[in-house]
């Protein structure tokens, strides 16, 4: 199961901080890391920080945004280390590995890292079903990035060991994959617009609590399907009321 399951690293700045993440992962039999948009890779201090996970490295796919890099992943696990405006659904790392690990033995997951400074965006979370916290002291939440994915890679570690290695028996839905529920999420947006019900400029919020729904519900590719279908009837009714 914990070879369906990548880890996905938004923007890294510093090179050895992707190094030191491969060790983290290999010290927990992780293996699939996927890298957006690095800021200075492949890099010898990459290599350096490795430290022997060297074919980590070798194997770590580059994407272009993070919708291709989760790909076909049925369920994606955002991690964040401060509260948002829009609350999303927060799991603590023990708790994260037991919602992935049962859809890893379906397929593809992922947990994403966003930036060492800023985290993720509001439109890289809405791509997440759940957010990931660790619980640390408030008064000293200073966490690098190797070290939250140490944690994260430590429960994911030990619930498969708990498991035994065992598949889940039960069958779980297929949610549709982050790339198309972007396409979603860009046309309720224009549709939004078209009808008349949001202004653009003062939109964002609201898009984020919608995005919020739909991340919770995790349609499937045929549900998206009849979603897209009723916002393109609605917007063909509005075209045709103001021709």
């Amino acid at each position: 199961m914990l070879s369906n399951i990548r880890i996905v690293l938004v923007e890294t700045s510093h090179p050895g901080n992707i190094g030191a993440v491969a060790r983290a992962m290999k010290t927990m039999r992780l293996s699939d890391l996927r890298l957006v948009r690095p800021k200075l890779y492949p890099n010898a201090e990459a290599t350096a920080r490795a430290s022997g996970a060297d074919d980590l490295l070798a194997r770590a796919r580059v994407h272009g945004d993070l919708a291709e890099a989760l790909g076909d992943c049925r369920l994606v696990v955002g991690a964040s280390a401060r509260l948002r405006s829009v609350e999303w659904p927060q799991l603590d790392p023990r708790s994260s590995a037991g919602k992935l690990l049962p859809e890893a033995a379906q397929g593809s997951v992922a947990v994403v890292f966003g930036r060492e400074n800023s985290g993720l965006t509001n439109e890289e979370l809405s791509l997440c079903n759940y957010l990931v916290h660790i619980p640390s002291n408030p008064d000293y939440s200073s966490l690098n990035l190797a070290m939250a994915v140490q944690v994260v890679a430590y429960e994911l570690n030990m619930a498969d060991l708990s498991a035994g290695g065992r598949l889940c028996p039960e069958i779980l839905p297929e949610a549709a994959p982050p790339e198309l529920m972007a396409g979603f999420y860009r046309h309720l947006e224009q549709a939004m617009v078209d009808i008349g019900f949001s202004d653009p400029s003062r939109s964002e919020r609201l898009l984020l609590r919608l995005r919020r729904l739909f991340a919770r519900a995790r349609p499937d590719r045929d549900e998206l399907n009849i979603l897209r279908g009723i916002l393109s009837a609605c917007q063909g009714r509005k075209s045709m009321r103001t021709e």
